[in-house]
């Protein structure tokens, strides 16, 4: 069955997705909307879906050239479900981002920033947040001889899971930051610049109390050693940090779906754990019912001004009820209102049920990790207890304005959006959450311009090269907004003194890249990423060290991969 698929305009539709009824098998279309599927009947049916399209349903023949027409939703019907984007260049025109994505360069429906000319459009920003799922996610597929799904490498979050060389903001400053710009590893004509931003590491000893619901999936699918069994032993790890004045309650979602455990107060820890160690999987995947059980749980028992989150803990496997990432978009922004935060922990998912669970996560002003094994529950919730569950800011959102003089283009690393959520011309941006003391960093490649790289020579310095505003609100008081300012003067920073924990930032960008198949980095190779590695990983810094690891795992699993194909 061969085809193409397009919109009443006769604009390309990319990564629709296209279900055989028959079968249940999911395909996509490609990046020209074209698309080639095997079956054994001459005639088949078949489901085309798209956010913000009317759902088609259409019988594909084989012996013709199948032309497919989508329907746009009317706005009041899809204003709700509108993708959000993570990042957005100032007055950049969609028809000419439609460049980006109408060539042959993706399938992939998260689509790779590209340069952008910084004389007519200099300002870039980018929705801030802790999520750092995205790495551990990798490590998983890795781990497992699989290679991983473009989709799921979110450089964002890769360069969030190290939190290096944390610096305490100043004063009663709720933010630090920092810049350096120094030059890009794998293009040696261009330029990185880092964007580091610090948020204030709360008293541990004056944290507000904590109003927490802990929403476990319990359904059939959690049946593996590395779901439900892995699960309970984060929470044991969570539970053990809980003082008197924080509450627990446990709802649960699967063949069963109800409250196993009232609101609790943390210094009764037999008894939490005596519930969470009682859990048995079975059944279906009710996640609606369970997601409307959690929030009007911590309705209940909401705290003014303290913690209130639901932790939803899952395989992002919804089989019942709600299913997709539309239907959450809109439940899960409705229950944001109430200042209730959600933090999403993913066990044993595969992309698509990733994308899922970020959703919810995204929408719920909250974050996203993705517990792979028992170390990494450890770090999530142990060592990263605050920057996990206790923010400082909402709604947080990054303006960086770059100086023409010194920048001919620039192009953001990683914050890459949804291809329909760049088509979708109501996209919008929404800031995310931030942590206690958290280390957030932000880069971008940079092509000079003349007077730039006058500028080093002559060591000249000091001039401005970017101005920074940052947007965020406080958790206490969601009404305001605050303005942070802060300015990037041109400091150029060579490259064999730039400080070791950039120079590993620059490291995990370039895997990220590589596993993306960046056409920004086709020279570069899996030995750079591991030279560049290797000459700054601290010596006790065991993350570190595993990221080395990893990136000589996917050297030979992709390298195995590339010789298969070329002995056909």
């Amino acid at each position: 069955m061969r085809g193409e698929v397009k919109d009443e305009a006769g604009n390309i539709l990319q990564n629709v997705t296209i279900m055989q009824i028959r079968t249940g098998y999911i395909f996509r279309s490609g990046s020209l909307g074209t698309f080639g599927i095997g079956s054994n009947h001459s005639v088949d049916s078949f489901l085309f879906t798209q956010q913000g399209y009317y759902t088609e349903r259409i019988a594909l023949y084989a012996d013709n050239f199948n032309y497919i027409k989508m329907r746009l939703l009317p706005a009041s019907a899809s204003n709700l479900h509108r993708d959000k984007l993570s990042s957005l260049t100032k007055d950049l025109d969609k028809d000419e981002q439609k460049t980006w994505y109408s060539g042959d360069e993706t399938y992939a429906s998260l689509l790779e920033n590209h340069f952008i000319d910084a004389r007519k459009f200099p300002i870039t920003g980018m929705s801030l947040n802790v999520d750092r799922a995205s790495y551990s996610n990798i490590r998983r597929f890795i781990t497992l001889n699989s290679q991983v799904p473009p989709d799921a490498v979110r450089i964002e979050e890769m360069l969030n899971y190290f939190n290096l060389d944390y610096v305490e903001p100043a004063g009663n400053a709720l933010f630090h930051c920092r810049t350096t710009l120094s030059s890009c590893p794998w293009n040696p004509s261009n330029q990185l610049y880092y964007v580091n931003l610090f948020s204030k590491k709360l008293n541990l000893d004056s944290l507000p109390p904590s109003n927490l619901v802990f929403l476990i999936d319990v359904s059939g699918s959690m049946d593996m050693p590395n779901r439900l069994p892995l699960l309970k032993s984060a929470f044991r790890l969570l539970v053990n940090n809980l003082r008197e004045k924080d509450s627990v309650s446990i709802v649960v979602y699967g063949g069963v779906t109800g409250t196993m455990l009232n609101c609790t107060s943390g210094s009764e820890k037999e008894k939490i754990l005596k519930v969470l160690d009682e859990l048995e999987p079975g059944g279906s995947t009710p996640g609606e019912s369970g997601i409307k059980m959690a929030y009007a749980m911590a309705r209940r028992h909401f705290i003014k001004e303290g913690n209130n989150r639901v932790i939803l803990a899952t395989d992002g496997d919804f089989n019942v009820g709600l299913k997709t990432e539309d239907e959450l978009d809109e439940l899960i922004s409705k229950e944001k209102e109430t200042g209730i935060y959600l933090t999403c922990l993913g066990v044993g998912m595969g992309n698509y049920k990733d994308s899922k669970i970020q959703t919810l996560a995204n929408k719920g002003n909250g974050n996203f990790a993705y517990l792979d094994n028992y170390k990494e529950a450890e770090k999530v919730l142990l060592k990263e207890f605050t920057q996990t569950l206790y923010a400082v800011a909402n709604n947080v959102y990054m303006n960086v304005e770059f100086n023409p003089a010194y920048v001919k283009q620039y192009r953001l690393i990683g914050f890459d959006n949804k291809v329909g959520a760049l088509r979708d011309s109501m996209s919008i941006v929404e800031g995310g959450e931030i942590g206690s003391g958290f280390s957030l960093i932000a880069l971008f490649e940079i092509v000079p311009t003349e007077e730039n790289k006058t500028a080093i020579k002559t060591f000249r310095s000091g001039d401005r090269f970017s101005e920074i505003l940052l947007d965020y609100q406080k958790p206490e008081n969601d009404k305001l907004v605050f303005h942070d300012h802060y300015a990037g003067k041109f400091e150029y920073t060579p490259p064999h003194i730039l400080e070791k924990f950039y120079q590993f930032y620059s490291a995990v960008a370039l895997f990220g890249s590589l596993l993306r198949n960046s056409a920004f980095v086709k020279e570069a190779s899996w030995s750079d990423v591991i030279a560049i590695a290797e000459g700054c990983v601290g010596s006790n810094d065991l993350l570190q060290k595993e990221f080395i690891a990893l990136v000589n795992q996917a050297k030979n699993l992709y390298s195995k991969s590339r010789k298969r194909k070329s002995s056909y």
